[in-house]
């Protein structure tokens, strides 16, 4: 890739998606999340080097949000094994709402359908080891604090208030989990922990680290450590392909054919296998929950730089 020129594309596709900004709305059922302005729209690329190519709004912190149960997912794998998370949470893509209970009840057994929706979400940080909240919070940290190369980074303690305070939906799956035995740990103690970790602060550029790692296999390409198992790796990648845009997951593998993760605050995760990782924030939502702008983005990419996997 020449990168004079992938930095002029960058740059260009970034103008362009930005003319869709004003088709979304923020948040705005999470109180910090409807303070941000809507118009925002930035993007970085991870290359195998370590280079960073970024354009518009990739220095501008933003919350990981659904993001995270990427994160969380790696952690609960790697200290439990394939066996006993797939006990509790499946593998299918749900075809409805990220927040959707209705699955949940009407199927037996009564638990979460994928770990990239609320419920399942929630079902995988209760597999978390520690001692406490801090130390299991700590495990997600402290991986994402490898994959970015950010030893600093932390959650933004006014969205997880704001999150805690208007939770209604998530308590409710979270009982619901515990009521089926799906949950074995403390409900609040649970949710605290998922509120916390979607709550991480991050840039776009430091989402393209991440997402260059999982295009990597798990591996820091630059430094050749290795900071999740490959296997690992390839889960979640594909749990991005069949379930990490929500609802809509179908129409963006046709459309742009990128694993990808997306969050409420705007934010998305692409990993270009041996290639690239991606990171998008645009915070003007679809009705899905996926960033409009973003999406565009990420076409406007996929096209020009023929990244599709498929």
């Amino acid at each position: 890739m020449n990168i004079g020129r992938a930095s002029i594309q960058l740059a260009q596709a970034v103008r362009a998606a930005s003319d869709f900004t004003g088709e979304g709305q923020v948040a705005g059922y999470i109180p910090e999340l409807a303070k941000v302005d809507p118009h925002l729209l930035g993007a970085a690329v991870c290359l195998p080097d370590g280079t960073i190519l970024s354009a518009g709004d990739a220095d501008v912190p933003f919350t990981l949000q659904s993001i995270s149960k990427i994160c969380s997912l790696i952690v609960a794998l790697c200290q439990n094994g394939q066996k006993h998370v797939f006990e509790r949470v499946g593998k299918e893509p749900t075809g409805d709402p990220f927040n959707s209970i209705i699955k949940l009840e009407t199927i037996k057994p009564h638990k979460p359908l994928n770990p990239m929706i609320n419920a399942g979400a929630i079902a995988v940080a209760g597999m978390i080891q520690g001692n406490s909240v801090e130390q299991r919070l700590n495990a997600v940290l402290d991986l994402l604090r490898q994959m970015t190369g950010n030893p600093g980074l932390s959650i933004n303690e006014a969205v997880y208030g704001s999150e805690k305070r208007t939770a209604a939906r998530n308590r409710a799956l979270a009982w619901f989990l515990k009521d089926s035995g799906v949950l074995k740990t403390d409900v609040e103690e649970t949710l605290d922990l998922y509120f916390r970790h979607c709550a991480i602060e991050v840039t776009a550029k430091e989402v393209a680290r991440v997402g260059m790692v999982l295009a990597a296999d798990g591996v820091i390409p630059q430094t050749g450590e290795r900071v999740i198992p490959q296997e690992v790796a390839r889960i979640c990648k594909t749990f991005m392909v069949t379930c990490g845009m929500y609802n809509a997951s179908g129409e963006f593998a046709i459309d742009v054919g990128i694993p990808a993760k997306s969050g409420v605050a705007g934010g998305i995760l692409a990993a270009v296998p041996q290639r690239m990782g991606i990171g998008v924030f645009g915070p003007a939502l679809d009705e899905k929950g996926n960033s409009v702008a973003g999406v565009k983005l990420l076409a406007l990419l996929a096209k020009e730089w023929n990244l599709g996997i498929f």
